[in-house]
């Protein structure tokens, strides 16, 4: 089959009402076919791509477009080749780059590795400019696999982060978000608060840790924590619910979400005393944690009933996916702590959000700013969209900074 020719019409200029409407009233009076369109606005400064079929007398096309860019006070070119815009063969993926700030130096190496995997960038969109910047690449010519290995390094190396993922119809379609609590969902860790009124808050913070990093078993952890709590009001889980400080951008996240059809779960190696509570504040639709034995008005030093463990949360996952009706690949899991890996590998996506590095290192991709609703750029929905949205509500977003 032999490739058509076309004409590219690169329309640059300053922005303003009518500039798009003018140059397909002139195409329409020459009637070619419109094969592909992109325009951008980067500061009022308009950049429109037009691809058309050749006409006969293609000189007559490029003269009118000249005549009509000339009066709108607009530069233009007319490029004559062949082929449509049709994306390389092989892998697609969505390449979100966060930087806080993203320096051109990083997004100059970025596009070096992207062109060495031998894939091509074929769009960039911005997501957001605060309070991180956030830029999407469309790519193609490459597995996501393979961008992800070389990407992951670069983004360690850079101190910013990079999500790469497959493009498909999956990022559209309605997910199951299933998150860890503390240190995610919540700052700090639940225990450690509850632990501070029974005097022994650096002891707990310091098992915590070596939980978290592995190095201990955590149901054994747990047990060793829990018991010294003994004897603790349990007035006190009131107490510290009422000092919880959601993560930023938590309840944006959330909000956002929702309004999408996506459902919500937390799974928590803490406790259900708090957890329940949490999801009813926040319209979360499953919550799995430890429940504390209370008798008598006091902790008892115990657990009651089998441990949420790292094995459990990534069996409640399974099990809310399937309430749901959605398969795992329309899984996201979001953790910080190595009780957290096994639900981020048996999600379609694992989040590793300001982890520990055994965290950061098998996980799909991590985000390491501490704005939770960084995450809403990595499904393709940006920061205007967000407020938009929170402006419809009657929700009033702070202003950016200038």
């Amino acid at each position: 089959m032999e490739t058509p020719e076309t004409l590219l019409i690169t329309l640059t200029g300053k922005d303003r009402p009518g500039v798009t409407s003018a140059i397909f009233s002139t195409l329409a009076e020459i009637g070619v076919e419109v094969v592909d369109v992109e325009q951008i606005v980067l500061r009022r400064r308009l950049i429109l791509g037009v691809l058309v079929t050749v006409p006969r007398d293609w000189e007559r096309l490029r003269d009118a477009v000249t005549t009509t860019a000339t009066d709108l006070g607009m530069s233009v070119e007319v490029e004559r080749g062949s082929g449509d815009n049709r994306s390389r063969a092989g892998g697609r993926a969505h390449v979100t780059v966060l930087g806080s700030p993203l320096r051109a130096t990083d997004m100059a190496v970025v596009a070096g590795r992207i062109a060495e995997c031998g894939a091509n960038i074929d769009r960039i969109e911005r997501m957001a400019r605060y309070p991180v910047t956030a830029i999407e690449l469309h790519v193609s010519g490459a597995s996501p696999a393979a961008l992800r290995t070389v990407l992951a390094t670069e983004a360690a190396e850079r101190g910013i982060d990079i999500a790469v993922q497959p493009a498909g119809l999956l990022r559209r379609g309605m997910r199951l978000i299933v998150m860890d609590v503390d240190s995610t969902l919540v700052q700090g860790e639940v225990i450690e608060m509850l632990a501070a009124h029974a005097g022994c808050e650096a002891e707990v913070a310091a098992v915590t840790e070596r939980a978290m990093r592995g190095e201990v078993d955590f149901e054994e952890s747990l047990r060793a924590r829990v018991a010294l709590l003994e004897g603790v009001p349990a007035t006190a889980l009131d107490s510290v619910y009422e000092n919880l400080q959601l993560a930023p951008g938590a309840r944006t996240m959330v909000r956002t979400l929702k309004r999408l059809g996506y459902r919500f779960a937390i799974v928590s190696g803490g406790f259900s005393q708090v957890t329940d509570r949490l999801a009813a504040d926040l319209g979360i639709h499953y919550a799995r944690a430890n429940e504390l034995e209370v008798v008598d008005g006091h902790l008892t030093g115990r657990v009651v009933g089998e441990v949420v463990d790292r094995a459990g949360k990534a069996r409640a996952l399974r099990e809310f996916a399937a309430d749901i009706g959605v398969p795992i690949d329309a899984v996201i899991a979001i953790g910080d702590g190595a009780n957290d890996l096994d639900m981020l590998n048996a999600a379609g996506l694992g989040i590793a959000y300001n982890a520990k590095p055994l965290v950061r290192d098998a996980a799909d991709t991590s985000v390491n700013v501490p704005y939770l609703d960084a995450i809403l750029y990595l499904l393709g929905i940006s920061r205007e969209e967000i407020e938009a949205a929170d402006a419809a509500a009657g929700i009033v977003t702070p202003a950016p900074p200038i």
